[in-house]
């Protein structure tokens, strides 16, 4: 039996902010925040509307894509480092009363922007075990409210939205395929939120273009592949820069990387399975294609998975 995804979700607040935007209150400029990020906007989530929401409403969409009910899934996880909650109880649980699933296990994964990745990786487990059959997986983030809004360095980088996911058995040709995960606790301090969200911005950058490339390549290895074989890559939607300096890297055209974060900056745990949602709207992700999906972030954390898209 192999893992794999059914259906694929994704929720974005109405709200835009473009750079334009840090113009009136911030030292910046909306060619200088493209120059260095390649972000033009990004979503706000209103007060009323918490980390739950967002991914309770994306769970929703990547159910009815899956083509089951929330009384099917066995287990919810949600990749968050913006919970509703200071500590507990977690964003899973809180989703699991919102969309109405049964009293199954729900619990929160900390593990930053790599928090999806192994969030999916869990929850392959469970399935190639046999001991669920349905497992709702969701990014959210309401970074908004971590952030610091007078700080140039950081306020500009991100937004908000949720991605899920469900996964379950797929055929014996399509599926994850393989898995890379890693973590340098040595690092904790170049990123981290306690009242808000702090970076230093250039030992994460140097970190990204050092362990992308490399969590990239033995997730490909694992697998057998060659990345030549590989149709898209779907990466953490960090930066623009360190997205091409990972491609060049590994020799590999840019265009064949997913690019979100033009319309919707960072969204932490959210970017992948946003980027995956994109992909398949605008029919670039097909049936049968190789991906690659990686992340990376505080912790310092990373993680990839190689899969072949469909059931």
């Amino acid at each position: 039996m192999r893992a794999g995804i059914l259906g694929v979700g994704h929720y974005l607040p109405e709200q835009i902010m473009t750079n334009h935007q840090f113009e009136e209150k911030l030292e910046t400029s909306n060619d200088w925040i493209i120059a260095r990020t390649g972000i033009r906007e990004r979503r706000i989530a209103s007060s009323d509307m918490d980390t739950s929401d967002l991914a309770a409403n994306a769970s929703l969409e990547a159910l009815e894509q899956a083509g089951i009910t929330a009384k099917d899934i066995d287990l919810i996880l949600v990749a968050t480092g913006t919970a509703d909650y200071e500590g507990f109880p977690s964003v899973a649980c809180l989703v699991q009363d919102k969309i109405k699933a049964r009293h199954i296990p729900a619990l929160d994964l900390s593990a930053a922007c790599a928090g999806f990745i192994y969030a999916m990786v869990v929850a392959k487990q469970f399935i190639e075990t046999g001991t669920y059959k349905n497992v709702l997986v969701i990014g959210a983030e309401k970074v908004s409210k971590k952030l610091d809004w007078t700080d140039r360095n950081t306020a500009i980088l991100f937004g908000d939205g949720a991605g899920a996911v469900v996964m379950g058995p797929v055929s014996e040709d399509k599926g994850i395929l393989s898995f890379d995960l890693g973590s340098d606790g040595s690092g904790a301090e170049q990123l981290y939120i306690r009242d808000h969200l702090k970076m230093n911005g250039r030992e994460v950058y140097k970190f990204a273009v050092r362990q992308m490339p490399k969590s990239i390549q033995h997730v490909a290895e694992k697998a057998g592949l060659n990345l030549d074989e590989v149709d898209l890559f779907i990466p953490h939607q960090a930066n623009s820069r360190i997205i091409e300096e990972a491609a060049n890297k590994l020799g590999v055209t840019k265009e064949k990387f997913s690019i979100t974060l033009d319309r919707y900056a960072n969204t932490c745990a959210a970017t992948i399975p946003l980027s995956i949602k994109e992909e398949l709207r605008s029919g670039r992700l097909k049936s049968g294609d190789m991906v690659i999906m990686v992340g990376f972030g505080a912790g310092l954390t990373w993680g990839s998975i190689a899969l072949v898209w469909g059931k």
